[in-house]
């Protein structure tokens, strides 16, 4: 009834392992092979998807073993192949010494007799060093230790850097028809100081050949050297020379002269006056005197010019230095509005407003940022940035602003601007805008609030202080005092096609560049139109066409020229970024009309208190720090067309022309 049931299917497999246990049925109960028959019982129980999901795991573990084998090595490879080639290239760099490389070559030695020196003899051009464009621009390391010091550091910083990253692109500032991306290579000015920065190395495929010296260049240096040799002879350590009675003047005592020009000496390639003025420094500057200095003047032209020499050079002397008068300066900001002092004495650590009255000036406590921060970046102590940057909060704050023009004072007590309704871009209240914008790019274009304040300002000078003169139509920058228009302006306001330029090149609406374009117009006109061929120090424009009137007058007590720069330095920035010679031509006008009114023949330059009267443009027996410090600086940069030295996408300088880094990743 029943029929029998087929036989069950059996593979090869199966037969082979049968006849195996009927021919040693208990002879192999311990044995590898008894072992192995057992497993595969277990294995055959399995469902087919079961053994196909287990086949499938062990072949995926086997691939990703594979590769990351591959990668592995091929990392292991090249980390190999990269420090053997650094042992090997590391020792070969040209004119530096490996553990001791600076950011921009050491200058060379300067000729002996170069004074004397004509341009058309010299049979072989010089050459000035200096710094690879794509270099980290930080001060150059002390010690070859360091290197291990700075590899762990980054180590440690990888994790979070995505999280930086991140927060980063959402940080975009729309302003006006201006959309900035924050440069994300750079480091939060705001984030805590861990350590002291470190200095950096110079890769060796960043090195280039030295750039000859042009002739109008070699004019410059030939100008220092003149400049220079009346210091040297009679006004050597001391602040500032009198050149026609071939004496000196004292203001703080500290050599301001010579503490302004080192960053110009390095610059120019003057070793042998680099060297000697470092010497000076070292043995002889004292900084515990019992002496008042000015905050900002010491801040800009001391503070400011030894860390720009610190990071040309890479001496830690400088750095010394630095962080010793940037301490004594401290007490400036213990005030109830921590809003500082104008004064501090740096011997006894006092400070002080003036003694006619408590207000300090704005443009004076809001243009010394640039320099603490960077101290604070260097030494990280950050008690330098936290006092600096409170102050840029308050007057962020401030109420009596005009669409983002500010008062010219800000009491120290309350904290609060006096004098309200007069508005400038010429003394008293210039920088303050021109340190709205460099602090934002020294910072890495992160800090929003002082790019509103500076656009919003810009927006301010359009609207009320934007006029045109006649004949010429010159587009010029006067004053606003309680709502009345004045046409006069500043020669200091020279500052500010400069600067819009430099924001323009950052990024910037376009409409920046094309007023920085027309204001160096007026700003060279103020020179051409003048007899001597020199710019007086304050000029009032002509509203309305006049017969035989120019665009620009001159009352008799603003004559006077005192060498200064801000003409040369918005003439530097003109050519940089767009290239026209015509800057350089303009700039190449003044430099021979300083040659020929101001030059005093037993050495030294000397301010003027007639630009109109050619025949005598009555000396008045001063050279001021600044025209070796800024003055010569833009000269000699304007005339190179070399846009690594001193390249503007690393470096900002400050109001006295020291050129300080763009913040890097530590």
């Amino acid at each position: 009834m029943f029929s029998a049931s087929p036989p069950p299917r059996r593979d090869f497999i199966s037969v082979t392992l049968s006849l195996g246990e009927a021919a040693g049925a208990g002879g192999y109960n311990n044995s590898k092979a008894w072992r192995r028959r057992s497993c595969w019982r277990k294995w055959k129980q399995l469902s087919r998807l079961q053994r196909s999901v287990i086949l499938f795991l062990f072949a995926f573990l086997a691939v990703c073993g594979v590769i990351s084998y591959t990668n592995v090595g091929e990392q292991w490879k090249s980390l190999t192949n990269k420090s053997a080639e650094d042992q090997k290239t590391e020792p070969e760099i040209p004119g530096l010494k490996p553990a001791n490389p600076a950011v921009l070559p050491e200058p060379q030695k300067a000729d002996a007799n170069y004074p004397e020196l004509s341009l058309q003899k010299r049979s072989k051009p010089l050459h000035v060093r200096r710094g690879p464009p794509n270099l980290q621009i930080r001060p150059p390391r002390r010690d070859a230790r360091i290197k291990a010091q700075d590899v762990a550091g980054k180590t440690e910083e990888e994790p979070g850097q995505a999280d930086k990253e991140e927060k980063t692109e959402k940080s975009i500032i729309s302003w006006r028809g201006a959309v900035i991306e924050p440069d994300q290579i750079t480091e939060s000015p705001s984030s805590k100081i861990k350590e002291p920065e470190k200095p950096s190395s110079v890769e060796v495929e960043d090195q280039k050949e030295p750039v000859p010296v042009n002739e109008r260049q070699m004019a410059v240096i030939e100008a220092f050297h003149h400049a220079w040799k009346g210091y040297k002879e009679f006004a050597w350590g001391h602040d500032e020379l009198k050149p026609l009675s071939k004496s000196y003047s004292e203001w703080f005592g500290l050599g301001l002269t010579l503490i302004d020009a080192l960053d110009t000496m390095w610059i120019l390639g003057l070793k042998e006056e680099f060297e000697e003025a470092k010497k000076w420094v070292a043995t002889v500057l004292q900084l515990d005197k019992n002496v008042d200095v000015n905050l900002f003047e010491s801040t800009i032209r001391i503070l400011g010019g030894l860390l720009s020499t610190y990071h040309l050079s890479g001496d830690s002397l400088f750095l010394e230095k630095a962080k010793d008068i940037g301490s004594r300066l401290m007490p400036a900001f213990n005030t109830p509005s921590k809003i500082p002092y104008s004064d501090v004495n740096i011997g006894r650590g006092t400070a002080h407003p003036p003694r006619w009255t408590s207000d300090s000036t704005v443009a004076e406590v809001t243009s010394i940022q640039l320099e603490f921060r960077e101290l604070s970046r260097l030494t990280g102590d950050e008690k330098f940035q936290k006092a600096v940057d409170a102050v840029m909060k308050h007057v962020h704050s401030l109420s009596g602003k005009n669409d983002g023009l500010v008062p010219m004072f800000i009491n120290t007590n309350s904290g609060q601007f006096t004098h309200l309704g007069v508005y400038t871009l010429g003394a008293r209240a210039d920088s303050y805008y021109e340190y709205l914008l460099k602090q934002w790019i020294q910072g890495g274009k992160k800090e929003n609030e002082l790019l509103e304040d500076y656009m919003r300002a810009m927006e301010g000078v359009k609207k009320h202080l934007l006029r045109t003169s006649q004949p010429k139509k010159l587009t010029f920058v006067g004053e606003l005092a309680h709502g009345h228009f004045s046409a006069k302006m500043d020669h200091l306001v020279c500052f500010l096609p400069g600067t819009l330029a430099l924001g323009a090149h950052n990024g910037l609406t376009a409409d920046h560049m094309e007023l920085a374009k027309a204001l160096i117009e007026t700003c060279y006109q103020m020179y051409v139109q003048v007899e001597t061929g020199l710019s007086p120090e304050i000029v009032h424009f002509n509203l309305h066409a006049q017969k035989d009137r120019k665009d620009v007058e001159i009352k008799p007590a603003d004559r006077h020229n005192l060498l200064r720069p801000e003409t040369v330095e918005s003439l530097f920035y003109l050519y940089r970024f767009t290239g026209d010679k015509k800057y350089q031509d303009w700039g190449w006008e003044i430099l021979q009309n300083f040659n020929k009114y101001t030059r005093v023949p037993s050495g030294g330059y000397t301010s003027i208190n007639n630009v109109q009267n050619p025949s005598n443009p009555e000396p008045r027996d001063k050279m001021e720090s600044f025209f070796l410090g800024e003055t010569l600086k833009y000269m000699f940069l304007l005339f190179s067309d070399d846009v690594d030295l001193i390249n503007l996408d690393k470096y900002v300088f400050n109001t006295e022309a020291h050129p300080l880094p763009i913040w890097a990743p530590a």
